[in-house]
């Protein structure tokens, strides 16, 4: 018999690969995204934290990861395996954006 009680867990991370990392416009998809799954969604820049609300743009955007930087999901409830493959897609996706432009974007 399944336990019905037990909850799902999933942890994975992967390096931000778009030209200017976690800015606005990406905040928004991996937040859109989030909000699709019924599970808890968190990401960190760090296996230790301090973890953030996923499903909240503007704590997503508070994170402030820039590209190279390596972003943490953590995921519980129903569907947190499906809901951190997808999030990891996404990320390594690079967000549907450029990810061949350099990292430092400095004018110099």
């Amino acid at each position: 018999m399944k336990d019905h009680t037990a909850t799902e867990h999933a942890t994975d991370r992967t390096e931000l690969i778009n030209a200017v990392g976690l800015h606005a416009r990406p905040s928004v998809k991996l937040t859109q995204l989030a909000k699709t799954f019924a599970c808890r969604v968190e990401i960190a820049l760090s296996a230790d934290g301090p973890w953030v609300d996923a499903k909240s743009p503007v704590k997503v955007m508070r994170v402030k990861a820039p590209r190279g930087a390596v972003l943490h999901v953590r995921t519980s409830g129903p569907g947190a395996a499906a809901a951190a493959d997808a999030l990891i897609a996404l990320v390594r996706g690079g967000f549907g954006e450029e990810t061949n432009q350099p990292a430092d974007l400095r004018h110099g």
